[in-house]
């Protein structure tokens, strides 16, 4: 959103799988790694990942897997988001 007025998207994604659940809400992108690889689940790549709520993110990755988490998006979206969005952005996730 650029002034109140949707720029681009909406986008397919993926999210928290049963267990993961994606908490909704508003937040501030903490940080970001173009190349994040989890430190958590086996060093799983996470490219263009776009941090705003500790270790969930939303970055390219499958659009027929649910996550642990995270978003899935593209690799499109997820460059699209990554170039786009800067530290202290907010960003919503709704349901």
């Amino acid at each position: 959103m650029d002034n109140g007025k949707v720029v681009y998207g909406p986008v397919p994604i993926t999210h928290g799988r049963k267990g993961y659940a994606t908490p909704p809400g508003s937040f501030k992108v903490t940080f970001k790694n173009k190349n994040h690889r989890s430190s958590i689940f086996n060093n799983a790549p996470m490219p263009y990942s776009v941090f705003f709520n500790g270790g969930i993110a939303f970055h390219q990755g499958s659009l027929r897997e649910k996550s642990h988490g995270c978003i899935h998006l593209s690799m499109a979206a997820a460059q699209k988001y990554f170039g786009a969005l800067s530290v202290g952005d907010v960003v919503e996730v709704v349901r």
